[in-house]
């Protein structure tokens, strides 16, 4: 059964571990401009890649659920996922006082893995 909740959460390590992998790779360069601008890379793709595992967790737990039931679990996940973002980011920014673009670079880097490996089919 392909649909199945261990499918599901084989994929979302998958994924997890691709966001991780191309993360440490956006950081590389930014280690000649500099430790904090690598730092913010890593910071910024760390961020994405853990909300996505906290999301992942939130909608896959548990056995097997009615419809609404699971769509309410992958609402609440993708909630929690954005809203953890958007704090974490805010707390790099202004708090930390992280550089900007390595930041926002290992963010988006670390979501375009996302859409790469679930466009590859397994």
């Amino acid at each position: 059964m392909r649909n199945s909740l261990a499918h599901g959460r084989r994929a979302a390590l998958r994924a997890v571990a691709w966001q991780a992998a191309a993360t440490l790779l956006v950081a590389l360069p930014f280690l000649v401009q500099g430790v904090d601008r690598a730092l913010a890379a890593l910071v910024g793709g760390g961020i994405v890649t853990a909300a996505g595992l906290l999301a992942a967790l939130v909608a896959l737990r548990g056995e097997v659920a009615p419809a609404g039931i699971a769509l309410g679990r992958l609402l609440a996940g993708l909630v929690l996922k954005w809203l953890l973002v958007a704090v974490a980011l805010i707390v790099a920014l202004a708090a930390l006082q992280l550089p900007g673009l390595p930041l926002l670079t290992g963010v988006v880097v670390a979501m375009l893995a996302l859409v790469l490996v679930h466009s590859i089919k397994q």
